[in-house]
């Protein structure tokens, strides 16, 4: 019997969708879920003559496998890899590779690699973006680990990776250890900025200036024509356009305002914090959405502290332009904070990231596909060392060109009282990163009022204390 190239563990969504794209692009596939009767139900579907094959235990699908047995785990988070890896490693021998294809924390996939490391076996720790679609037609990988192991893997992981406009495959070596879920974490960080940023304009259109979301369509959509043109903006225009069939009214009116998380935005925010990273529209993000869930709070709320009455006045026409601005030089900025973590991670984790090729990889298959990302490829190219984002001259011109769009935008959703928590984090961002002097000359100054702890001045060197009460 041939035996197969890879194996799969876990045939949920994501597991089920990437079995069944490596059997699409020509690759023998062993199947495994803990579950039987999901396994049975994907092998039922399959056309006669499919490459794809379901076991019932795991001997027997370890065994299914050529050697050096490559093997995708695909459960949840945390727990259930560390068990299905007991369960593999007596099964194994030196040489086989593991790849844990979910959303683990990037310390508990540094630890299982250095624990399987002393016993010779391989251990891939991978981002993969894009949802079930894109797992099933291509998404963007991040593997991460030992680069034998890489070599090893390669082509089936470039094979149903999805494919840029150029043509690259969007999959690259990240790292060591932990490197690849490290960057799949801050790409979820950058999703959940990129998401709030459109949803605060979307508040702002919608609820502070009237417009309807028929016209909000519109709008998105011909925003998607230029330089925001995204995956995000596309489907926003999409969800604005789709109306409930019971009621005929415009569903995104329907939903509840209570926005869920699965914490891999708020692994971002407290890695950032532990390293000192500021990522202030990031943050942002992930505090809206624990605000959202004070569903009943708030409404209680509502009918107590009041806002402001006013109406918006002025051009409708111009405050949309400049919503457009606004968006664009936040997500600019957004994207350089999380550029920006990753630099300081990969000098702190000795990483190596290439942060060219990583927004290469996120050009196509990923949630954050977007034109955009061409534009962060090209910065890093002209200069590999580059400290952040906004220093960049395309960046640097097109930020500083909408910048009164950006502060107009901003100023209105506070006349108005709409919440914009992440655009104005990052406007603050960037008022602060051009600041050559803060205000934390007062605050070191506090500091060492009541707690001695010391502060630099600017005129001479050493470190100084004043006695204050003197």
């Amino acid at each position: 019997m041939t035996q197969a190239h890879i194996g799969v563990i876990g045939l949920a969504v994501m597991g089920r969708n990437l079995a069944l794209n490596f059997e699409r692009n020509g690759f023998l596939v062993s199947v495994f879920n803990r579950n039987k009767a999901k396994m049975q139900d994907l092998v039922n579907t399959l056309p006669a003559g499919s490459r794809l094959q379901g076991y019932e235990t795991l001997p027997d699908l370890v065994n299914s496998l050529e050697r050096p047995r490559r093997i995708l785990i695909m459960v949840a988070a945390g727990s259930p890899v560390d068990e299905v890896i007991q369960q593999l490693r007596p099964l194994l021998d030196k040489g086989d590779i593991l790849i844990d294809g979910g959303n683990s924390y990037y310390r508990d996939t540094i630890r299982r690699s250095q624990e399987l490391e002393k016993e010779g076996l391989n251990y891939i720790g991978m981002g993969v973006s894009g949802g079930e679609e894109g797992a099933l037609w291509g998404p963007s990988l991040m593997p991460g680990g030992q680069y034998v192991a890489w070599e090893a893997v390669s082509p089936m992981l470039r094979a149903i990776a999805a494919r840029a406009e150029d043509g690259q495959p969007c999959v690259a070596y990240i790292g060591p250890g932990g490197a690849g879920h490290y960057v799949k974490m801050v790409h979820n960080g950058i999703e959940y900025g990129d998401m709030q940023l459109i949803a605060e304009i979307y508040d702002l259109l919608h609820r502070g200036l009237g417009i309807q979301p028929a016209e909000l369509a519109l709008i998105f959509n011909e925003w998607n024509q230029g330089v925001l043109r995204s995956y995000l903006i596309e489907i926003t225009a999409e969800i604005f356009k789709r109306q409930d069939e019971e009621t005929g009214q415009p569903i995104v009116n329907l939903i509840l305002d209570d926005a869920q998380q699965k914490g891999t935005g708020k692994w971002t925010s407290q890695d950032a914090l532990e390293i000192g990273a500021p990522i202030p529209t990031i943050n942002a993000a992930v505090e809206s959405r624990l605000l959202s869930a004070l569903k009943t709070e708030r409404a209680a709320a509502s009918h107590r502290l009041k806002g402001p009455s006013q109406k918006f006045k002025g051009d409708l026409s111009e405050i949309v332009q400049a919503a457009g601005q606004a968006l664009y030089a936040s997500k600019i900025t957004s994207y350089a904070q999380g550029f920006a973590l990753l630099r300081m991670a990969s000098q702190l984790n000795a990483f190596d990231l290439k942060y060219g090729q990583i927004a290469s990889i996120w050009r196509a298959g990923c949630i954050i596909r977007a034109t955009l990302l061409d534009e962060i490829t090209q910065a890093y190219t002209r200069d590999p060392a580059l400290p952040n984002l906004l220093l960049d001259e395309y960046f640097l011109d097109a930020v500083n060109t909408r910048q009164a769009s950006w502060r107009r935008v901003v100023q209105t959703g506070i006349e108005l009282g709409i919440p914009m928590l992440a655009t104005s984090a990052a406007l603050a961002y960037f008022d602060a990163y051009r600041s050559e002097r803060l205000p934390a000359n007062l605050t070191q100054a506090q500091r060492d009022f009541f707690g001695a702890h010391t502060y630099r001045r600017v005129d001479r060197e050493g470190v100084f204390h004043t006695n204050w009460s003197g």
